[in-house]
Order: structure tokens, then sequence, then C-alpha cells
């Protein structure tokens, strides 16, 4: 383990959604993308990079990455911002200890809400807090990310003044006996956060949901938005100041972030006659598709110019912007997928 910690970038590859072809964000084809072609992580490990020999693959959950970063068992994780969250609160909340995590690169994948859920005949959260709070000694909440839950209903008891005279908490199992007289239980559990708000299991619970569709189906209502999650790539600041695996952290980051930039993105190369490029040129201008200018190979009779196109931003669809170029005379006209799409080392911002 010595050997393999010092000279390579030990990489927690969350096991769950995010390996999974169809629901994860397509991860395995961005990593492939980047040059970190992997073997076995899609069939649940152990995973290895094929092309490259500087890092390593720790499968695991990305429920556990937050504490494994702050220990430095791993160098890297790929990991939902919720779950970071959860572990760092967790050993702030319930051993008094700071986590030092931080997120180097967003992979814009993976976004979910973190909200909390109430009966449908609740008010928003301070009137239904403060309800609370005037007519029961004990808030119960059900969740699977316990501290999170914890975290926001102590900051909505602050807000409201009732934090003092409710500030015990226990964070325990599914209906175990409370082991506080008053204060908040959170109840951890195992999913199904929805059904036990309904029937009465809990006063409150906090829900991960994209759509919000299965909470409405419960007959339930949304209270507050907690925040938003979406994976990125997270580090132990440290590694920042490693004379070895500082280096391989932004090989890997850089890489990364080129396959994350490029995506939605594609080169058209054409041809146009020299005489019809000034006309060419003014288009391509008037509808901003090139930053500073175009890229032109001139010929004797003809230049090829290339353009990258945003497909999912640019107010112009890509069919149509093929069509305009011909009806401008381009010919030869062109589209290549990119894979990655890196402008600078300054990308990073270490």
């Amino acid at each position: 383990m010595g050997i393999m910690s010092n000279e390579k970038l030990i990489v927690g590859m969350p096991a769950g959604s995010l390996a999974n072809v169809s629901r994860g964000g397509n991860i395995i084809q961005l990593l492939k993308n980047a040059g970190f072609e992997t073997r076995g992580y899609e069939d649940g490990g152990p995973t290895e990079f094929k092309s490259v020999n500087f890092l390593f693959g720790w499968d695991g959950r990305p429920q556990e990455f937050g504490s494994q970063l702050g220990i430095q068992e791993l160098d890297v994780a790929i990991a939902g911002g919720d779950w970071i969250k959860e572990r760092i609160l967790e050993l702030k909340l319930e051993y008094n200890t700071t986590l030092d995590i931080e997120e180097v690169l967003p992979l814009n994948r993976g976004h979910v809400r973190i909200v909390g859920i109430a009966a449908e005949n609740a008010e928003n959260a301070d009137v239904f807090f403060r309800t609370l709070c005037q007519t029961q000694q004990i808030i119960t909440v059900v969740s699977e990310m316990p501290y999170l839950a914890l975290n926001w209903v102590q900051e909505k008891l602050k807000a409201i003044g009732c934090y003092e005279a409710f500030k015990a908490f226990s964070v325990q199992k599914y209906k175990t006996p409370p082991k506080i007289d008053k204060g908040i239980i959170i109840y951890e559990t195992w999913g199904k956060t929805e059904s036990k708000v309904k029937n009465g299991g809990a006063d409150v619970g906090v829900e991960i949901t994209q759509s919000g569709s299965a909470i409405r189906n419960y007959g339930l209502k949304i209270i507050d938005e907690i925040m938003v999650s979406q994976s990125g790539i997270y580090i132990n600041p440290a590694l920042k100041n490693d004379p070895i695996k500082s280096p391989l952290l932004k090989m890997f980051l850089l890489n990364l972030y080129g396959s994350v930039n490029a995506e939605n993105k594609v080169i058209i190369l054409f041809n146009v006659s020299n005489e019809d490029l000034p006309q060419m040129k003014s288009f391509l201008s008037e509808n901003q598709l090139f930053a500073d200018e175009p890229t032109i190979n001139a010929g004797q009779t003809h230049a090829q110019l290339s353009i990258q196109v945003d497909t999912k931003q640019h107010h112009i669809p890509l069919a149509k912007i093929r069509y305009e170029l011909a009806v401008r005379k381009a010919v030869n006209i062109d589209t290549i997928p990119i894979d990655s799409s890196i402008s600078s080392l300054h990308v990073l911002e270490f």
C-alpha cells in the first residue's frame, strides 16, 4: 500500500448509480474521453485504469468518501455534493471535528435536489416548525441523510428563535426508543421517506429528488429546498502540497475538464471560395460562431474554415448552421464530435 500510496493518485470510484451506464451520467465515457479508460468498474469492480499507470481505483460508496478524504485514505473522490456535505456535517455535529474537503471540478451531471417534505396541508417551513415547537416536545425527522436533515432543522429553529429549547438531538435507526426527552430525533432510514411521512411515522422528512413527482404522488408537499447537488471531483486540500501527487492531480483534472468541457460541442469544417470568404466571415461574426476570429487555412482559390459549436447552448440549431453555411456557398461541410476541449492550463485554479 505504501508504494501505491506514494506513487499513484488514489481515486474513489463510486458504486451505485454513477457506475450504471444508463443512470450514471455516463461517467465511464467521460473518463474514457479524458484518457482514463476503466476496466471492471461497470461490473462492480475492482476498477483498473487501462491506459495509465498513475491512477489507482478504490471502489466504494460515495456516502463514505468524505471520511476517507478526511483521513487521506483517498486522494480524490468522484461523488455527489450531498454525500460529501453529509459526512462533513456528521463529523462536525457528532464528533466536533472539521473535515477539510474541497470541490475542484464540477462534472455537470447527477443533478438532484435535497428537500424538506411534510403533509400537504403544511405551510412554509417557518410556520411549520413554529407550530411543532408550540405543540410537542420532540420533533421527529426521517432521512437517508440524517446530518443534512439535522443541520437543516437546527438552522430553521434558529431562524424562528426556538433552537435553545430544542437543541438536544439524537440520530438513531427508525423507531428505536427515543434517547432524549426533548429536542430533535432524526431517524436514519433506508429509503421510502415519503411513505413514512405520509403514514405519520415522522413529522417531516428530508428527501433526494429530481422532479418531485414521487413526493406529489404521496400527497406530500415540499416545504423547503435545502440544497442542489451534482457530481464533482473532491480532494483533501493537503494534496496540493504533495510534490509527487500534485502534478498527477493536475494531469487528472485537466484531462477531465477537457472531457466535461467538450460535451455537446462539435467542430464544423468546410471550404469556401476566396471570393465568397468576406460574406462568410461576416455571417460567422454576426452569429457569434467564433471567439476572437475564425480558424482559416488559406489556399490559392479556396479557404478551409473550422468553427466550434456548442449544440446545446448556441442560439442557432446545428442543422440550421450547416444549412446557412451551404447557402453561403460552403462545400465539403464535415461535422466532427469533440472528445476533449482544453483552452489552456489556466482552466485549473491552482
